[in-house]
């Protein structure tokens, strides 16, 4: 049984499934683009029946039905019967998350519910203020919480954060939600490590020369420039999902098949990064970005960064992470390519190095994973080209992120879920290079952001731009074709 400290509800260690679904938000965008198509799915996939109740500063029952209505049909959800099921459970309790009478007015409505699920789809700011409200109603009692990220906005705040939680929750009902780790490629990332006995002897520092993560968008911030300019790259997409990308990549085999197995290992690569230092960093901002709505017109928020990790284990000691992600870039795609050393000798007489064999997993648009090697042109002579095995996944019927994870925390499953010391130790990786510690570039849009980010290069590595559809992708230099 998992020790609760003072004034924290009791529950036994056996993970009970949540009987009641709250969101605090319930009016938000968040719940309209995400919430209500997840717990529809859930209805239409899992046979979902819990009562639903939204939390909101404005409105009633009826328009936040109205609400749900208008997000399922925007989102294309077809299902009549879920969409019915949804919309005709819904209830609502007005009010605000310092009032202390709009937690027993949602106690009343729980009613004999004994394990509710409560979803903070709110600022971090007002975290603190729910749980002690939840606390002091008896609605936090055999409760879960699920808490959107920013968890936090630094390390520091991020201690404060948790402590402000675990005065009321333990560790194991606290789910720190990063949809990013439930999207079918993240997981089939870890599957393909794990799953292949051919990848282990070569997955280490002497076969591998560098792991090359991107994640380009070719939009900009459009509407949200107030959300993005008090964020800004490294903490909007680096510290919480690539991160968790790189501690996929590199984790050690999970000792057990239990959640904590996983998380562990997760632990133990971030944990290991030595912490960023200017040096490691390049930030940059598209021309144009200071004219955006809610933005300062002398912001010095990145909508660039290309930087490298070092994770300092046995496996990987020498081998450097680069990370590169941006507004209006090229392409949007997300990306991971793991180049693989050279020969040590130029085979059959070839004058120039051949490339790199590697592995790419393409993350989105598109699900793939390609092998790129090198084979005889057709002729007589003995000369080689780059050629790529590529293996696309068509998945039509997989659960959204949302979806997934929600489901997840109803029954109590932790493992798709970030761990405290997880997250402190991700802050502790880029706590050093934020707030505008480093230079600002300014870079073109349609670029690859500002030129300075070859600085982060090193052993004469080049940046490879991640291209749309199964060819060799290629760096700036030269473009080749595969067969």
């Amino acid at each position: 049984m998992v020790a609760v400290g003072p004034g924290r509800p009791s529950r036994d260690a056996r993970q009970d499934r949540a009987d009641a679904f709250v969101f605090f938000g319930a009016t938000g965008d968040l719940a309209y683009r995400q919430i209500f198509p997840a717990l529809a799915g859930l209805i239409r996939d899992e046979g979902f029946d819990l009562p639903i109740i939204g939390v909101a500063r404005h409105g009633d029952t009826d328009a936040l039905r109205r609400r749900a209505h208008e997000s399922l049909a925007e989102h294309g959800f077809k299902d009549g019967e879920a969409t019915r099921k949804l919309v005709d459970g819904l209830t609502f309790v007005r009010g605000s998350d310092d009032d202390a009478e709009t937690f027993y007015a949602l106690r009343r409505e729980l009613g004999k519910t004994r394990h509710p699920l409560h979803y903070m789809a709110i600022p971090p700011a007002l975290f603190g203020a729910v749980v002690d409200n939840l606390q002091a109603s008896g609605c936090a009692r055999g409760a879960r919480i699920i808490a959107e990220k920013p968890f936090g906005h630094d390390l520091d705040s991020a201690r404060a954060l948790n402590e402000e939680i675990h005065r009321v929750f333990a560790e194991r009902d606290i789910f720190r939600i990063d949809h990013y780790l439930g999207k079918e490629p993240v997981q089939n990332l870890l599957y393909f490590r794990f799953a292949n006995l051919f990848l282990e002897p070569i997955w280490n520092r002497d076969y591998l020369s560098s792991v090359h993560i991107n994640m380009p968008e070719a939009f900009d911030v459009a509407d949200r420039g107030a959300f993005y300019d008090a964020a800004g790259a490294i903490r909007d997409v680096i510290q919480n999902h690539l991160l968790q990308v790189v501690s996929l990549l590199a984790m050690e085999p999970p000792s057990g098949h239990m959640p904590e197995a996983t998380r562990n290992e997760q632990f133990k690569v971030v944990d290991s990064i030595r912490p960023l230092s200017p040096a490691d960093v390049i930030r940059g901002q598209y021309r144009g970005y200071c004219e955006v709505e809610g933005v300062a017109p002398d912001s010095t928020t990145e909508t660039f960064v290309a930087l490298r990790l070092n994770v300092n284990t046995r496996r990987w000691a020498g081998v450097p992470f680069y990370i590169r992600t941006g507004k209006s870039l090229p392409v949007t795609a997300t990306e991971v390519r793991v180049e693989m050393k050279r020969p040590p000798q130029l085979p059959f007489g070839e004058r120039r190095p051949p490339d790199a064999d590697y592995f790419r997993f393409r993350l989105t648009p598109d699900m793939s994973i390609s092998l790129g090697a090198r084979a005889k042109k057709p002729g007589e002579a003995m000369v080689g080209e780059a050629v790529e095995l590529y293996a696309a996944h068509e998945s039509p019927d997989v659960r959204p992120p949302y979806q997934r994870l929600i489901g997840d925390a109803i029954r109590g499953d932790q493992s798709l879920f970030a761990r405290e010391d997880w997250v402190e130790a991700a802050w502790r990786v880029v706590d050093g290079v934020l707030d505008g510690r480093t230079p600002l570039y300014e870079y073109e849009p349609g670029t690859w952001g500002p030129q300075e980010a070859d600085e982060v290069l090193v052993h004469g590595d080049r940046w490879l731009d991640p291209q749309v559809g199964p060819s060799v992708p290629v760096g700036r230099a030269s473009a080749r074709s595969a067969r």
